[in-house]
């Protein structure tokens, strides 16, 4: 990365800037300016397109941190530089000295610290580079796992239903099966009875007809 990769930087509070650095003339202050009146006011990072460069945004608790770069200029390295220049500054800054500073009152104390950080990043964007990567690839590894491990969870619901359904179907088949058993045994008594009843009819038939024929029990008479 050349010198010139990084054009303008600055840090407002709100729609404020309190401090910015550039060595270069042109109209990007404006066109940033311009970006800042319509940036959201949610915490995020915001990248806009305009004739060959880009408009980078990081925005936290009411300041937004900026920087334009040239095209060429990866997103993550200018985000690396933003997330420098914030930790830098909440760092300086961060006892309330921000909050009361007016229009461009940190110039001259922080302008040359956006220089320096400008100059480690891109002296430095190689190596930044390698650890975005590695930090991307320990999110996807991170990602996966999490994934797995929600895959695991769910199957171990799933296991876990199908258990508790099995048990279910088993006191239910356990539950037919002494119900067969009670029914079984209800329908062997009332057969049991039925031909105790019959029994009973056909001896008291027989016993009419004996003695009907012997007119009594001795029929030697």
């Amino acid at each position: 990365m050349s010198q010139e990769s990084f054009i303008y930087s600055f840090v407002s509070r709100g729609t404020m800037i309190l401090a910015e650095y550039t060595e270069f003339t042109g109209n990007f202050p404006a066109i940033a300016a311009q970006c800042l009146q319509r940036l959201p006011s949610s915490n995020d990072k915001f990248t806009y397109n305009c004739d060959h460069h880009t408009f980078n945004f990081l925005v936290e608790d009411g300041y937004a941190y900026c920087v334009v770069a040239k095209e060429s200029v990866s997103k993550q390295i200018s985000i690396a530089f933003l997330e420098r220049m914030k930790a830098d500054f909440k760092k300086r800054y961060g006892g309330g000295k921000a909050d009361t500073a007016v229009a461009k009152s940190l110039n001259k104390e922080f302008g040359p610290i956006m220089k320096e950080h400008m100059k480690y990043i891109i002296d430095h964007a190689e190596e930044i580079e390698k650890l975005i990567k590695v930090k991307a690839q320990v999110s996807e590894v991170k990602s996966i796992m999490l994934g797995n491990i929600d895959k695991a969870i769910d199957r171990g619901v799933t296991i876990t239903t199908l258990a508790d359904k099995t048990e279910n179907l088993r006191d239910q088949a356990q539950a037919y099966k002494k119900q067969g058993t009670q029914i079984r045994r209800k329908m062997w008594y009332q057969n049991m009875k039925i031909k105790l009843v019959v029994l009973g009819i056909l001896l008291l038939l027989v016993l009419i007809i004996w003695l009907s024929i012997c007119r009594g029990f001795d029929c030697t008479n």
